[in-house]
């Protein structure tokens, strides 16, 4: 599984990096990056809770 920002909608909230914070991280750009290539089974529920919990539905989970 993987996790994508998209850029355009991505306003910094941080709530993902919050939620998920090995997986995400706001850069010096004010948006959320993804930190890795594939989301762990370690990480699954806290990647899936900071894909609901975007109030800019910026994160998208693709196989």
């Amino acid at each position: 599984m993987k996790v994508l920002v998209d850029q355009d909608r991505c306003v910094g909230h941080g709530i993902c990096e919050m939620k998920a914070p090995d997986v995400f991280a706001i850069g010096d750009d004010g948006v959320s990056h993804v930190l890795v290539d594939e989301i762990s089974d370690d990480h699954r529920d806290a990647v899936a809770d900071a894909v609901a919990s975007c109030p800019s539905q910026a994160l998208r989970l693709t196989d």
